[in-house]
């Protein structure tokens, strides 16, 4: 099966060394970020850098200048653009973003201002689809913005949770839209997510606590521990594994 007839596996790559893990372990395309714990931000000029010179797979750049809620104001919209322009300019294949006003509905004059901004690149919109206040309303949304697939857990905690709304709104979404299913994915629910959501994209991290490599190591340093999360090669290939036996719709 070809990876034009199966499933998709995106990997929320949080450094360098996620990136190349998910890449190593067969993943589709990454969406590049950094700060998971905070749901995930902008990552670094650096990072992009050299994660678009080493990654032969599809690299998409989380657009966030923060963590929190998704009300933005002029500076971190100016932020935003920016750093998609950026993004443009080292020949990132897409970028995700989102934004709601301050009812809880999509702002469409800032989120039209990204995607034209982004230009020739794709465009997925992240969960600030599940904060909104009527999914059906921000689907049309999403929709009407001409966005390639919105990722979501169906409003839910995680996407297991939330199946049974993802395959509504896969429903709904028609063939326009792409639906990708991401929170709490691994390769032990992926099968069942897939069956009962509809989802033909899967969105999860893959994530290890990487052991560091010091041998000395400082006691008492809240925040400063040693030790990191990241992605890891196996339960990337493990997520490929389950996703290949999703059969064919």
């Amino acid at each position: 099966m070809s990876a034009a007839d199966r499933p998709l596996l995106e990997i929320a790559a949080n450094s360098v060394a996620s990136a190349l893990a998910a890449q190593a372990g067969g993943a589709d395309r990454i969406e590049l970020c950094e700060n998971l714990g905070e749901g995930g931000t902008t990552p670094s000029h650096g990072t992009l850098a050299v994660v678009r010179e080493r990654l032969r797979i599809p690299v998409y750049v989380l657009i966030r200048p923060r963590g929190g809620d998704f009300l933005y104001d002029d500076a971190e919209f100016e932020t935003m653009r920016r750093d998609i322009e950026h993004c443009v300019r080292l020949g990132c294949d897409g970028v995700v973003i989102g934004a709601l006003d301050a009812d809880g509905a999509i702002d469409m004059p800032r989120c039209r201002d990204l995607i034209a901004a982004a230009g020739p690149i794709g465009v997925t919109f992240h969960r600030a689809f599940d904060a909104a206040r009527d999914q059906t309303e921000a689907l049309q949304a999403v929709i009407a913005l001409g966005c390639e697939r919105v990722l979501t857990s169906g409003a839910a905690a995680d996407a297991l949770s939330g199946a049974s709304n993802i395959a509504a709104l896969a429903k709904g979404a028609g063939q326009g839209l792409r639906i990708m299913a991401g929170a709490g994915i691994t390769a032990d629910n992926i099968g069942l997510i897939a069956e009962r959501s509809g989802a033909h994209e899967f969105h999860a991290s893959a994530r290890a606590l990487h052991r560091s490599a010091m041998r000395f190591r400082q006691s008492g340093l809240q925040g400063l521990e040693p030790d990191r999360m990241q992605t890891d090669v196996e339960r990337v290939r493990a997520l490929m594994v389950a996703l290949k036996r999703v059969p064919r719709s």
